[in-house]
């Protein structure tokens, strides 16, 4: 349920509700499986079923739908009929549309306002002020005021017949490529994971995490590791991991000695990787499979091993504060993994088996989710939870609750992306991040961090990445290829064709290009080409493939850093949850959530600078080694403490180490400092205890 969902509700509305959901889940799984209906009508239907529900679970005003009284609750069922009608016709009227050479009678004028207006409001409702009012100021942009500026933000205005017609019918409108992606993937996703949890999954999971890291130093705090990584493969969001595995996993944590900030910041962070662990990883490695035509199967074949190293790292916090603080094992409390799959947890792992396995068979993932779906209720009678009609008719209407504002969501912030798209914005904001950045990819990546971060305040996660990756990732793909691009000049590898191009860049440096030289001497002949031409440079000297993966490099850098906005003050929903579940202070939890997921920070670094993404699978476990060894020197230096506390002297000789671990180098220094950090963790090891260790409840 969503942070802004009404908190209690009343038989009759509830009763409507599951009407509803159940109508809309059916008729989403009829186009999705069974039948082909245009793009348009498809994406209207779908904003128009969610508008109808958004009307009855998010009143106008406050939270508590029981007390809204029997007008309000008219008014808004009105407000949802009007949205979902103004939809509807808007389609039927395309062709009369273009028949009068795109050109809007009275109808069509009202009709297209009532239904950008009634998006802004159910917006509101639903996520807040900030992405209504990023509507308002885009329209706006392209129709008034963005002619009044100067500079390069300035756009001559479109007439307002123009932007209500791109907005309706354009590719990246309010029925455009998102709202297909939400209508599409997201939806079968999100209603797969509703039967998993339906079907009692989620009891499954936590008891399958206990019994996995229930007996290791710190096992609790593990758990909620285990917990999250795996109720990540159902839910996309972090909040609702926080809140469903929170409340079992942190009380868990604080009755084990956690301190309870720690505990809930513990689970925040560990939730907010529930959306970098594939198969699922929310709704934005969908986005991320339409922007970039990268197949959603590739996107989650290498997300795998950064998500473990995300994980690892949030692990590696637990283990040591836990010994920090002197916590021993837990024996003989936790059930053995033997025995949880033996008391009926063992059909539950087929579903999720039949829809990674066909993805990796090539499958679309809507026609894996569905028969995923149907794999969840027979495999349910393997378990004495069997998912009956009732069972069924409730795990529907929990998959179209779920998904409200996501839909909302996902359909109104295409008016931005359209305007985006338009105005050539993602361009213009691209070359300002290379001038900015001095073409420097670690200062590019920093300020698109900064801008998430920004974002983060007031956009679920998912929008900030939409925002993000239109506005910035022409930018990091091209300092990606460029680098690429100058490892090629300098080893003397240049095609023919980028050659015969670069004949007329740099006519008097040509014999340069035919013979290996130094890394600078490249890097200057690459800024030496003109700006026109470096983009058919870079077309002719990469392959489609290094192509390929360097967009996807830009991609999940962005997406990463699109996460941070969970477990970063001032704003960080996840985080919250969590305080809320262990009755701590928000801010303080934050600021432990936001320590413990420097994964986020981390990991993408690796997308940036070595072949993690795209390179053979031997140098890809190779850098995934390394990575997780210097993932624990740092996190050891974070804490000051590894078996037993370490002085200062060994933290920044671990940060060292750390940093020699993940940096792209040769495979001897990599060895070198793996070396070192063995020798130091057994020497760590085997010292004498501290006496001086930090009580429980402080630190």
């Amino acid at each position: 349920m969503s942070t802004k969902e009404a908190r209690s509700s009343t038989p009759g509305i509830d009763r409507l509700v599951v009407v509803i959901g159940v109508g809309i889940s059916l008729l989403h799984i009829y186009f999705n499986i069974y039948a082909v209906l245009p793009t348009l009508l498809q994406n209207a239907l779908h904003y128009g079923g969610f508008a109808i529900l958004c009307a009855l679970l998010y009143p106008m005003r406050g939270r508590d739908i029981g007390a809204r009284g029997r007008i309000g609750l008219t008014v808004d069922i009105c407000l949802g009929l009007l949205a979902a009608g103004c939809a509807l016709y808007l389609i039927g009227m395309e062709d009369a549309i273009y028949e009068r050479g795109v050109r809007l009678n009275t109808s069509e004028w009202i009709a297209g306002i009532t239904l950008i207006l009634t998006a802004i409001e159910f917006t509101r409702r639903t996520t807040g002020w900030i992405i209504p009012i990023l509507i308002i100021v885009a329209l706006t942009y392209v129709g008034w005021w963005g002619s009044l500026i100067d500079g390069v933000f300035k756009f001559g205005g479109l007439t307002a017949e123009t932007i209500l017609f791109r907005s309706v019918y354009g590719d990246d409108g309010i029925f455009g490529n998102i709202a297909r992606i939400s209508s599409t993937f997201v939806f079968m996703f999100i209603l797969f994971g509703a039967f998993l949890l339906r079907s009692g999954a989620g009891d499954f999971v936590i008891n399958l995490a206990q019994a996995m890291a229930g007996r290791f130093v710190g096992g609790p705090g593990l758990v909620a590791v285990f917990a999250s990584g795996l109720t990540g493969t159902i839910s996309g969001s972090a909040v609702a991991n926080t809140a469903s595995t929170g409340v079992i996993t942190i009380p868990l944590m604080k009755k084990a000695g956690f301190q309870p900030k720690f505990a809930a910041g513990v689970e925040a962070a560990a939730s907010t990787g529930g959306q970098l662990m594939p198969p699922i990883m929310g709704a934005g490695a969908f986005v991320m499979a339409s922007y970039t035509q990268i197949s959603y199967t590739t996107i989650v074949l290498y997300s795998v091993l950064p998500a473990i190293l995300y994980f690892a790292t949030v692990g590696f916090f637990v283990r040591i504060e836990a010994k920090r603080i002197g916590l021993q094992t837990v024996e003989g409390e936790q059930p053995s993994v033997i025995e949880v799959l033996k008391s009926g947890g063992l059909p539950f792992l087929l579903p999720v088996s039949c829809l990674i396995g066909l993805l990796v068979y090539g499958f679309t993932p809507t026609y894996a989710a569905g028969i995923s779906i149907i794999a969840v209720i027979i495999s349910s009678w393997l378990t004495p939870n069997r998912m009956g009609p009732k069972a069924v008719i409730e795990a529907l209407a929990l998959g179209a609750r779920n998904m409200v504002m996501t839909a909302i969501l996902l359909c109104s912030v295409g008016l931005v992306v359209n305007v985006i798209a338009t105005a050539g914005i993602g361009n213009t904001f691209s070359l300002m991040i290379t001038n900015w950045s001095g073409s420097n990819m670690l200062i590019a990546i920093s300020l698109i961090a900064l801008a998430s971060l920004v974002l983060g305040m007031g956009l679920p996660v998912t929008a900030a990445y939409i925002v993000l990756g239109t506005l910035s990732a022409p930018a990091l793909y091209n300092l990606i290829v460029d680098t690429k691009l100058i490892d090629i000049i300098a080893a003397g590898a240049l095609s023919d064709e980028a050659k015969a191009i670069l004949m007329l860049a740099i006519p008097d440096q040509l014999e340069l290009l035919n013979n290996p030289i130094p890394l600078e001497q490249a890097r200057g002949l690459l800024a030496s080409i003109p700006p026109d031409l470096m983009g058919t440079v870079r077309d002719m000297a990469l392959s489609a493939e290094t192509a390929m993966f360097s967009l996807l490099s830009a991609h999940l850098i962005i997406f990463w850093l699109s996460q941070d906005s969970n477990v970063t003050p001032p704003v960080c929903l996840a985080a919250f949850t969590g305080a809320a579940i262990a009755k701590t202070p928000p801010m303080a939890t934050g600021f432990y959530s936001w320590k413990i997921a420097k994964g986020l920070y981390i990991v993408p670094l690796l997308f940036a600078y070595t072949p993690f993404i795209g390179g053979s699978w031997g140098e890809i476990m190779l850098i995934f080694t390394f990575a997780l060894l210097g993932l624990y020197s740092f996190t050891g230096a974070i804490q000051g403490h590894m078996e037993q506390r370490i002085t200062l002297i060994e933290r920044l000789l671990l940060l060292v180490l750390a940093f020699f671990l993940l940096k792209p180098t040769t495979v001897t220094i990599h060895l070198i400092a793996a070396v070192c950090l063995i020798a130091h963790f057994i020497y760590n090891f085997k010292k004498r205890p501290s006496t001086d260790i930090s009580p429980v409840n402080g630190q």
